[in-house]
């Protein structure tokens, strides 16, 4: 009876239904078994309206709505040029700045999805015609579009707050060092690949400095934005759920200023906007289902009694634990991941003596390496679809960059002071 619920839920998702329902009826056939169908109706008629009443969850509409926005504003194209204009000289310049590119739009959408689609029509175009290759080019842009995951605003970071029940405004900010520090990551190994093999990625052209200092006007808009969000909450000025609404203002703002938002455009945003949190707010409502049959299964107790009994070094079941998520990673959605296993390895981690914000970066960092391993690497589908390059030889020209980022978890793992020290300055 204890794992009924769960092999439903396995067996609904191996045949392609969406998660969300996939969820809702793996948890209410896991309750019926336990109580029958009162128990079920009783759940029903109180998880959606307990669910939906958190403050903290118009973090979701509002930051996908100011993605929206960022998108219809094409400001991602004009980082690329900024950035392209001031490294692009430079061996793997394009690819550089690439992973620039992606670490700007990431701070300014929070939509890995968005951020990988637009970097594709825009730098994967840029760097074939300067000869790059096409593995190597189209992994960096595979690798980039992830760190809108990370790079507050994070839609995956919120998701695993709500889910947690800890300070979103806080997992925000603490995804800001480890961002920086992928990016250096993701640059460093496109110098190292084009040092070993210089044909990857022949140098581009100069710019003269006037050219450099004008291209850095693009750079206004997204600093204000970044203000408007990241800023108001680490001075304290305003919540997660403000800074959201602000940051959506602004990108609206954004894109009317700039000549791009047309009646037309502003009604697809608001559509794309509100199926994209319908969708993400249903999953929530249906993992709330499972986890009330997860719950009154008392699975979660037994397994951190387990883990507490096992004799070994806890860096070993933290070991194990990340395993774990890079294979699901390879077959699942991240959503669906988070859902599924944060209730259950938070409360082992937290056993365990480590920190939950540290934690929650470690998790999303590894949802970032799923995103581009097979068989599923939902970004390289998206990558391949828009630039025409093969999905085989995207996923070559992205391993060398798993590996790097394989290497920033055991960093982190190490020095956990990398994640925990910002959030402790949060006013």
């Amino acid at each position: 009876m204890m794992f009924f619920g769960t092999l439903v839920l396995l067996i609904m998702l191996v045949f392609g239904m969406p998660v969300a329902f996939a969820l809702g009826i793996a948890g209410m056939v896991g309750l019926f078994t336990i109580g029958g169908l009162s128990m079920v109706e009783g759940v029903l008629r109180t998880v959606a309206l307990s669910t939906t009443s958190s403050y903290e969850l118009l973090t979701i509409p509002m930051f996908i709505l100011m993605a929206e926005f960022i998108i219809v504003s094409r400001i991602a194209d004009e980082l690329f040029d900024c950035a392209k204009t001031w490294v692009g000289r430079t061996p793997a310049g394009l690819a550089i700045s690439t992973a620039l590119a992606g670490a700007g739009f990431g701070a300014i959408s929070g939509s890995s999805t968005a951020s990988a689609a637009t970097l594709s029509a825009t730098t994967i175009p840029a760097m074939l015609r300067n000869n790059y290759n096409p593995r190597f080019a189209s992994g960096v842009v595979a690798i980039s579009g992830p760190l809108a995951m990370l790079i507050p605003p994070s839609i995956a970071l919120i998701l695993y707050g709500l889910i947690a029940d800890i300070s979103i405004g806080k997992l925000l900010i603490a995804g800001i060092i480890p961002g920086l520090l992928v990016t250096c990551v993701i640059i460093l190994t496109s110098l190292l690949l084009v040092a070993i093999f210089p044909h990857f990625a022949p140098a581009g052209r100069a710019y003269s400095m006037g050219e450099k200092f004008r291209s850095l006007t693009i750079i206004g808009p997204m600093v204000v934005l970044i203000m408007l969000v990241t800023g108001c909450i680490y001075l304290g000025i305003a919540t997660p759920t403000e800074s959201a609404s602000l940051g959506a203002f602004g990108a609206m703002c954004i894109a009317f200023a700039r000549k791009r938002l047309t009646f037309q455009s502003f009604y697809i945003a608001l559509r794309k906007a509100a199926a994209t949190s319908c969708m993400i707010v249903l999953i929530i409502i249906c993992a709330h289902i499972f986890s009330y049959y997860f719950t009154l299964t008392g699975v979660t107790q037994e397994l951190v009694a387990l883990v507490a009994s096992l004799d070994v070094e806890s860096w070993v079941i933290l070991l194990l634990i990340i395993l774990l998520y890079l294979v699901l990673g390879c077959f699942m959605d991240q959503i669906a991941i988070l859902f599924l296993t944060v209730p259950i390895t938070l409360p082992i981690i937290l056993a365990l003596g480590f920190d939950p914000f540290w934690f929650g970066v470690v998790v999303i960092i590894t949802a970032e390496i799923g995103l581009v391993t097979p068989p599923i690497g939902l970004n390289v589908f998206v990558v391949s679809a828009y630039s025409n390059v093969k999905v085989k030889d995207i996923f070559i020209g992205v391993s060398p960059h798993v590996v790097a980022h394989l290497l920033v978890i055991a960093l982190l793992a190490i020095f956990p002071a990398i994640v925990t020290w910002l959030p402790e300055t949060v006013r």
